[in-house]
């Protein structure tokens, strides 16, 4: 499952449950592809793998959409109370280090790694 554009990719590789976010993710709510990404992330959730890890180190900007995005993502998977949550981060990344711990808010057992 993958969303491709030209500044950005969402991929998910059910072989180690690894969803990888890359490039630059300007959003709204109109365009097809915000769809497109929320229904792989509903997909990922409703497969209910035992671990789900979140790859967003090379991500290089995500506006207020795309991190409600991924919170609602988080909140989802929190009640499935038996899927484990990674979170990988770039701390070079200005907006990683912030708005990742906020995931961590929303599910304290999420695993937050910020290289």
């Amino acid at each position: 499952m993958k969303v491709v554009q030209e500044n950005y990719q969402i991929v998910y590789q059910p072989e180690d449950s690894t969803i990888h976010c890359k490039g630059s993710l300007r959003l709204n709510g109109q365009e097809e592809d915000y769809k497109r990404i929320n229904n792989l992330l509903e997909q990922v959730i409703e497969s209910e793998p035992p671990s789900v890890t979140l790859n967003l180190q090379e991500l290089n900007f995500l506006n207020s959409l795309g991190i409600n995005m991924l919170s609602k993502f988080v909140i989802k998977i929190r009640k499935k109370k038996f899927i484990k949550v990674i979170v990988q981060g770039a701390k070079d990344t200005p907006w990683q280090e912030k708005s990742l711990k906020n995931l961590q808010r929303l599910m304290p057992s999420l695993s937050l790694q910020l290289d």
